[in-house]
């Protein structure tokens, strides 16, 4: 039976495969249970903009969100990261397993540059299961964007 991430992305109309794979922890193990490479993997961030405002930044596992970057535009002087609860109560899913498709509150979605025209993985609401979508399709969807608001992260190595 579907959930609510896969469900989400079928209304949508975007072309998905579901990956499940046994329990993972952290994104290098997670790329690798799901057969592909790290920076294919995108980790799903939610940022605080204001007070019950919220964005969803999709980041490639190699890299990691520039704060300048994205404050800038955002046209904003401080972002933040909810708390585990918080967060949950934004998306309805907790951390590990956060993806916009499906979320309890459809928040503005940013992907990164680097994640255009690519194949990518996402959160697909439950841990050990990864939503296969092309990046594209996906954000066009989500009536998102892209912009450069990653760098490499620090201390990864490919």
């Amino acid at each position: 039976m579907p959930g609510p991430a896969e469900t989400a992305a079928i209304d949508l109309g975007v072309d998905q495969t579901i990956l499940r794979h046994g329990p993972v922890s952290s994104v290098a193990e997670a790329a690798a249970a799901q057969g592909v490479e790290v920076r294919d993997l995108v980790k799903t961030i939610v940022v605080r903009r204001a007070a019950d405002d919220y964005v969803f930044v999709l980041v490639p596992g190699d890299r990691q969100i520039s704060w300048p970057k994205l404050r800038s535009l955002l046209g904003v002087n401080r972002l933040s990261l909810p708390d585990a609860a918080t967060a949950k109560e934004a998306t309805g899913y907790e951390r590990g397993t956060i993806t916009p498709f499906g979320s309890a509150r459809p928040w503005p979605v940013i992907a990164d540059e680097s994640a255009r025209g690519r194949t990518i993985n996402l959160g697909a609401g439950e841990r050990g299961v990864g939503l296969q979508v092309a990046a594209d399709q996906a954000v066009a969807a989500l009536g998102g964007s892209f912009a450069d608001v990653t760098e490499p992260a620090v201390g990864f190595e490919a």
